[in-house]
């Protein structure tokens, strides 16, 4: 296989799927003469032109409403966000109007739209840039969560985002859209709310999903000198979560740790603490530890955001009492 950029990824996808199906466009601001905020859509203007290709203005409740009504009319938009902050200004029409329109319609319409780009910190931008909405949307009935962490799962979960007759989140991370990784010359989709197992391991389940998880690569590779075995979990989507391959998980290694960057309160790391409390609890061996951000707005000072994001050392400690080694 060829190895490509996350970016290049996701500009594949797109590109793919645009090219089998004309009802397909992509619309955002800086999507089109400019390539995209951070290149992800580069040559498509060229390839389909400014009728498929919209360059908006900075307007997401505009061009989110724009695109949730086109549904209605027979396309597929995606909708691409220069960062997931911004969808605020847009989340009515997401919430209110694209979640809803199947219920609310008696079936008469589906909505067939994604809306994608960065999520969660991404560096010093500072509290109104840095937050993680995956939890927001995925407690929203209607819609689906997707947040890959790698090239090759960006392209087969976007193309099959496109292809899905629901609205989806598709969640992308500014500080990923260089990482490289290896994706097939040929087609290939991957399915939506199917976890994955990136590292097999015997004493304790690792959690994570997005950019975070490298973090709970970097934690598995310092405890494997110390003879501890980690099994690590890409959940890569969040709605519908795969809550059967953790238990699968958790029944082999009894005991569970989950990374997620986002606050403490509420979030998918709680709904996963829960559920395997409810349908596996008899298997653990310790109490499940989720690890969180610092629960405040995210920090400007590079010096304190280092202490507010999760990292390795966390993800050690926290393997490490879950075995009961950590004293």
């Amino acid at each position: 296989m060829r190895t490509i950029q996350f970016r290049e990824a996701i500009a594949e996808a797109m590109s793919e799927e645009m090219r089998h199906d004309e009802s397909i466009y992509l619309m955002g601001e800086e999507v089109a003469e400019y390539n995209g905020a951070y290149k992800a859509s580069k040559g498509m203007l060229d390839e389909f032109g400014p009728e498929r290709v919209w360059g908006t203005p900075i307007s997401e409740a505009g061009f989110s409403g724009i695109g949730v009504g086109s549904t209605m009319t027979g396309t597929r938009p995606i909708i691409e966000f220069m960062t997931f902050n911004f969808s605020l200004v847009g989340i009515d029409q997401i919430i209110n109007n694209a979640a809803k329109i199947r219920q609310m319609s008696g079936g008469q319409f589906n909505c067939p739209i994604v809306f994608r780009g960065p999520t969660a910190s991404a560096g010093q931008l500072a509290a109104t840039h840095s937050q993680a909405f995956e939890s927001w949307y995925a407690n929203c009935p209607g819609l689906k969560v997707i947040v890959p962490s790698n090239p090759y799962d960006a392209k087969g979960l976007l193309k099959s985002a496109i292809r899905d007759d629901d609205p989806v989140i598709f969640m992308e991370s500014e500080q990923m859209y260089g990482d490289k990784g290896e994706v097939p010359e040929e087609e290939y989709t991957i399915p939506i709310g199917k976890a994955d197992i990136k590292r097999e391991g015997e004493d304790v389940t690792i959690v994570s999903f997005g950019k975070i998880i490298k973090e709970a690569y970097q934690a598995a590779e310092e405890l494997e000198k110390e003879n501890i075995s980690c099994e690590i979990i890409d959940l890569r989507t969040v709605r519908p979560l795969d809550y059967e391959a953790i238990i699968k998980s958790v029944k082999k290694t009894n005991r569970l740790v989950i990374l997620e960057e986002a606050w403490p309160f509420g979030n998918v790391s709680t709904e996963i603490t829960y559920h395997i409390q409810e349908n596996a609890f008899d298997y653990l061996d310790a109490p499940i530890l989720k690890i969180n951000t610092a629960d405040t707005p995210a920090p400007y000072s590079p010096v304190l955001l280092k202490e507010w994001l999760p990292n390795s050392e966390d993800v050690v400690k926290a393997v490490k009492k879950v075995l009961y080694k950590d004293a």
